[in-house]
């Protein structure tokens, strides 16, 4: 059966407001999606927590799907790390944060508030530090480089619609669910991003 040209209106791509969780302060602690149209190889389907964001001073986040298959243990040898924080710290899995500073790996720390709904998270953590979050019940990440903005810039590519903003959701700091993650999440924001969340790879991107 043919369908009428009306009844694909619905999957039309929308105009997204980027600036739809904006509170006219900061982002800090929001999620940014890529859009899907956005190709460069390291931010391509990537979902992102801006820890810091200013419009006088930029903003600062970290790649939250971009697993390097590696442990700290494997990277970071005991001659680095003392011994007791390498046998609490030798399994936390290893994340590309980003392209800037990558020579430098640090720690983070993230949980999930029942009672608040809102995503918990120390950035920039010594070891010791992570140890004792992690004693606490939190999630601990390392990253290897973090996303970082000059002032405006994050605001103008959210202008040319690069990003996309979204609150912060539990799924965000669960291992199982990284590698959908953007999927996932882009699935919220309705019927045309479904459609697209859904749609294959292009295997030539990889």
């Amino acid at each position: 059966m043919a369908l009428e040209d009306s009844e694909f209106d619905s999957f039309e791509e929308p105009e997204i407001d980027s600036f739809s969780d904006y509170t006219g302060d900061s982002f800090k602690g929001s999620l940014i999606l890529a859009d899907p149209s956005l190709k460069e190889p390291t931010f391509f389907q990537s979902v992102l927590l801006l820890t810091e964001h200013s419009m006088d001073e930029g903003a600062f986040g970290f790649i939250m799907n971009r697993p390097l298959g590696r442990t700290v243990g494997e990277l970071l040898t005991e001659e680095i790390l003392s011994d007791d924080h390498h046998k609490h710290l030798s399994e936390v899995p290893v994340f590309l944060g980003g392209p800037v500073n990558r020579e430098h790996l640090t720690f983070s720390a993230f949980g999930w508030s029942e009672a608040g709904e809102e995503l918990q998270y120390n950035t920039h953590l010594s070891a010791a530090e992570a140890v004792m979050h992690q004693m606490e019940g939190f999630h601990i990440r390392a990253f290897v480089g973090y996303s970082g903005w000059s002032e405006g810039q994050l605001e103008d590519e959210m202008e040319a619609k690069s990003w996309i903003t979204h609150k912060a959701e539990p799924e965000v700091i669960d291992l199982s669910k990284v590698d959908g993650l953007w999927k996932l999440l882009l699935r919220d924001l309705g019927p045309w991003h479904k459609l697209i969340a859904d749609e294959p790879d292009d295997l030539g991107l990889n």
